[in-house]
């Protein structure tokens, strides 16, 4: 991927990058482009292929039939009606339509992945399926119903339906037939030759492409809960010390020195958080008794504040593997057979099975989780009086038993942890057979980045609820004693949500944090002050 302009990425089939994908696809000014080098070899794959087939090799979904029908020799001429049947039958997903932005930056990256030139699609028809990207045509695709192997046909299958001019399109934001909105965009339909149907749907393109946006969505949230983690800290009155970075080397694991360090800098100025020095010399004062002491106060907090680090850590290292997949299959060759003009022989091969993609999106989903329980676990220290450091319970100061208080973010909240624990068994094991026993194992890849979507939209309620709970306490405590860092982010919250002094529904509050939240705005505000928050 090249950018040589603002509104202007070229392809080439081997640097597409998952942030690259995000920022581009709901811009529609943004044109796609291939350089003249991408150009030949797309042309050598598909020449090599017309050689092929003068030479009269046995070629899977060229002179064979598909799927269950692999045993079958189909002669030459029907080439097209065999594609068009191919797209027509595989495009049977069910269902609500997946957002405009999954659709095209599905398309991108299929595209991105023909123009490796393995794939002998023509390049006439290459240059239509990128018009219909550029002309900003978004084909219906019904989000239910992929196996993950023989990659996204269905999914993929309803974007080749537009292209050959069936099929179903938003054009300008209406909804009208493929046929039309190609005549409306002044694009011929794409007559399909041999292959070249399996070319388009033949692949892990859009559980690829919903995960690459689900990645960067997802380090953003993971970089705003530090911050929220900071406030919330503050809130309860947590102990700094266990974040110092200097006790944090001495177990070797990258994430977790990170977020030690995040959150050491985010608090370095705080007048809120606890010096655990203070605490011990308190306590001294009662080592000399003759009997067992209670004390209201610890030494230590509970794990789910004191192991931030160690829980967050592993998170932040799996985000990077899982990034690092996701960009693999972005610039892989991922259909079957290849055709390879370097090899000068062409290839049947399992590349479109998405294994990679479905445990990826398993382990987000997680780390997703994890990171549920973890602020569900500080949301309930926040509501019981007993571990919240005097805080009055349910964050309700005024009249309390009279009021409720925060107690009904807490049911919410409690309820979505536990809907995304009941989410996250492991999908990339659900393998059934299928199509005569000829897809006999399966990915389930976009079953489970559809999976891992849904618990992120669960969870940035829950850190939304948080986020709420420690604007609260600093109120109680005292907003002035917060450090430069949460300070601005208490202002933020308190510009979309008054501090509670009478019982209200919380829901209109609750969708504006997470959405501030999943925007990026509270690392956007931050960062000017502590420096960037890294992954």
């Amino acid at each position: 991927m090249k950018a040589t302009g603002k509104k202007t990425l070229f392809l080439d089939g081997s640097s597409l990058t998952t942030l690259g994908i995000a920022r581009v696809v709901d811009d529609y000014e943004v044109k796609v482009f291939i350089s003249e080098e991408t150009k030949e070899k797309i042309v050598a794959s598909h020449e090599l292929l017309k050689k092929f087939i003068d030479d009269n090799r046995v070629i899977y979904g060229v002179n064979t039939g598909l799927g269950g029908f692999v045993n079958w020799l189909v002669p030459l001429c029907n080439a097209q009606e065999l594609q068009e049947n191919l797209i027509s039958s595989v495009a049977t997903n069910v269902g609500l339509c997946f957002e405009d932005r999954i659709v095209r930056a599905s398309m991108l990256v299929r595209l991105n992945s023909l123009a490796r030139g393995t794939s002998a699609i023509s390049i006439e028809n290459f240059n239509k399926l990128l018009q219909i990207y550029n002309a900003g045509i978004v084909p219906l695709v019904p989000s239910k119903g992929s196996l993950g192997a023989s990659g996204d046909l269905g999914p993929l299958g309803a974007i080749a339906l537009v292209a050959i001019g069936k099929g179903k399109a938003k054009y300008h934001g209406t909804v009208v037939s493929g046929k039309l909105a190609l005549k409306s965009a002044g694009i011929e339909p794409i007559k399909l030759s041999f292959k070249e149907g399996l070319s388009l749907i033949n692949g892990t393109s859009v559980m690829t492409a919903l995960g690459a946006l689900l990645i960067e969505q997802v380090i953003v949230l993971v970089k705003s809960y530090d911050i929220i983690s900071c406030l919330s800290f503050e809130g309860l009155m947590a102990k700094k010390q266990p974040f110092n970075p200097i006790v944090h080397r001495q177990k070797p694991h990258r994430g977790q020195l990170q977020t030690a360090e995040n959150i050491w800098t985010l608090l370095r100025d705080s007048k809120m958080i606890v010096d655990e020095r203070r605490v011990e010399e308190q306590l001294q004062l009662h080592l000399n008794q003759s009997e067992p002491f209670f004390s209201p106060i610890a030494i230590e907090d509970a794990y789910s504040i004191r192991c931030t680090p160690q829980i967050l850590g592993p998170i932040r290292d799996a985000l990077l593997v899982i990034k690092n997949v996701i960009t693999n299959e972005i610039n892989s060759s991922n259909d079957n057979p290849l055709v390879l003009p370097d090899q000068k022989d062409v290839f049947h091969n399992g590349h479109f099975h998405g294994q990679y993609i479905s445990m990826a999106m398993d382990q987000l989903s997680v780390c997703l989780t994890t990171l549920s329980n973890l602020s569900d676990r500080r949301i309930d220290r926040f509501m019981d009086k007993n571990h919240s450091n005097q805080l009055p319970p349910f964050l309700c100061k005024e009249s309390p038993g009279l009021r409720l208080g925060l107690m009904g973010g807490q049911f919410m909240a409690t309820s979505l942890t536990a809907e995304n624990r009941s989410l996250c068994h492991p999908v990339s094991i659900q393998s059934l057979t299928s199509t005569g026993d000829f897809q006999d194992h399966v990915s389930m890849g976009l079953v489970a980045a559809r999976r891992a979507e849904e618990i992120y939209h669960n969870t940035a309620y829950i850190l939304a609820f948080e986020l709420l709970c420690g604007a609260q306490s600093a109120d109680i405590r005292n907003p002035k004693l917060l450090s430069s860092a949460t300070s601005q982010v208490y202002n933020l919250v308190r510009k979309e949500v008054p501090y509670l002094s009478s019982d209200v529904s919380l829901t209109e509050y609750l969708e504006i944090l997470a959405k501030l939240i999943k925007s990026g705005a509270l690392v956007k505000l931050v960062e000017p002050l502590s420096g960037e928050i890294y992954i």
